[in-house]
């Protein structure tokens, strides 16, 4: 056991949780003011769901012994096995259990980026069944084949270092398909959804920017010069992507204040998967070519007239697919011995396996989520009444206001 190694693995833990209320008050902000609550309550609460049913199956189906590459047993179900001893094939000095908590926050962070997709309209019922399907059915399988010991991507060659494949290329695809499935919201495209609190979005975005740097740097599992050089990419390539949202912006019209946000969030997002196995100049690159593709993404979703209503798609999933691409260009084993060389280092092959793991995630993530949202929307229903959702979902859904009062 290495004492500083399991210090540093706990803060980025707790850096982690930060980050799912985070979401919350960054979707919050975005919503109209008769959703704020809603939206930050099914963000928040994707915690409590998931924390449960991580410790009761989802970590031993994500990370135990292999079945067939495909699967984990349920030998670690109830975390029977899962102690003080550390496990090397993952985490040699820290405890098994530190690492299994550290998990368990990218587990529950996953299903909050989707929440984005179908704020101010779903029931409170069927996003609860919809989290919980979806964390078994596609966020555990895809952890499995990315980073369990023998899962088949992880042999394959695939680099993920903090989860651009396994977080926001499965939050990005399955938002997609389930606004697909959804109806679209009340007279959307008809009348202007302003945002109720842009200050509230924005300390969202800079409380994830700060969480991002347990989510990259806590990667590293260690407190070493891989977790230093996660920690140092990660800020220059949200910075980068900020300044590039704002000059992007600038030429269509006035640089927002949630643009540049958003511009930070996906570079962000673009340089997880890459965050251990690039250096910072080419994190300056990876994050401002991510805002141009997220930013011309929205406008794509906006002229097709796709109700997905916080653009999770355009910025987890086409970000997230970026940088798993990037990664196999920009990646280096001068910064990450135990990594590979990309593209850019005469090593073509990590390229096209990570274009394969980007193909396969896409693909199963989005039918399998079109198959989950087809059952509950048949079943119980997805979306609330035109009634519910006129009054909004804050009170319709929990009889609350989020500016009550005189």
């Amino acid at each position: 056991m290495n004492y500083a190694d399991i210090v540093w693995v706990l803060i980025s833990t707790a850096l982690v949780m930060l980050m799912t209320p985070a979401v919350g008050l960054f979707y919050g902000g975005m919503v109209r003011r008769k959703n704020l609550l809603s939206t930050i309550t099914m963000s928040a609460l994707t915690l409590g769901i998931i924390s449960i049913e991580w410790v009761l199956v989802g970590y031993s189906l994500a990370f135990g012994p292999d079945r067939f590459g495909l699967i984990g047993s349920f030998e670690w179900a109830g975390l029977k096995n899962v102690g003080y001893n550390s496990n090397p094939d993952y985490a040699a000095t820290i405890p098994h259990l530190l690492f299994m908590a550290f998990q368990m926050m990218f587990a529950a962070i996953t299903p909050a980026l989707i929440v984005g997709a179908y704020v101010e309209r779903i029931r409170f019922s069927s996003y609860i069944l919809f989290t919980l399907l979806w964390s078994i059915f596609v966020y555990n399988p895809v952890a499995h084949w990315v980073w369990a010991k023998g899962g088949w991507l992880k042999n394959l060659g695939a680099l993920d270092f903090a989860g651009g494949t396994v977080v926001h290329i499965t939050a990005g695809s399955s938002a997609l398909a389930l606004s697909l499935v959804l109806r679209k919201r009340k007279d959307f495209g008809k009348v202007q959804m302003e945002p109720n609190n842009i200050p509230l979005t924005l300390l969202g975005a800079f409380l994830l920017w700060f969480g991002w740097f347990g989510f990259n740097g806590g990667s590293s599992l260690a407190a070493n010069e891989i977790g230093v050089n996660a920690f140092v990419v990660t800020n220059v390539a949200a910075a980068a992507a900020a300044v590039s949202w704002m000059i992007i912006s600038w030429l269509y019209r006035k640089p927002s204040a949630i643009g540049i946000a958003t511009g930070a969030i996906v570079g962000l997002v673009a340089i997880t998967p890459a965050s251990g196995y690039v250096n910072a100049l080419s994190a300056i690159a990876i994050g401002a070519v991510a805002s141009i593709i997220s930013f011309y993404c929205i406008r794509l979703r906006e002229r097709l007239q796709l109700d997905e209503t916080l653009d999770v798609w355009a910025c987890h999933g086409m970000g997230g697919t970026w940088g798993a691409l990037a990664t196999g260009i920009f990646a280096s084993k001068a910064v990450n011995p135990a990594g590979n060389d990309g593209l850019l280092f005469g090593n073509y092959k990590l390229f096209f396996v990570q274009l394969i793991s980007v193909l396969v995630v896409w693909a199963f993530s989005f039918i399998m989520t079109i198959i989950i949202s087809k059952v509950l929307d048949r079943t119980v229903g997805l979306a609330v009444t035109y009634e519910e959702e006129t009054v909004g979902l804050d009170i319709s859904q929990h009889g609350e206001e989020a500016y009550g009062g005189i």
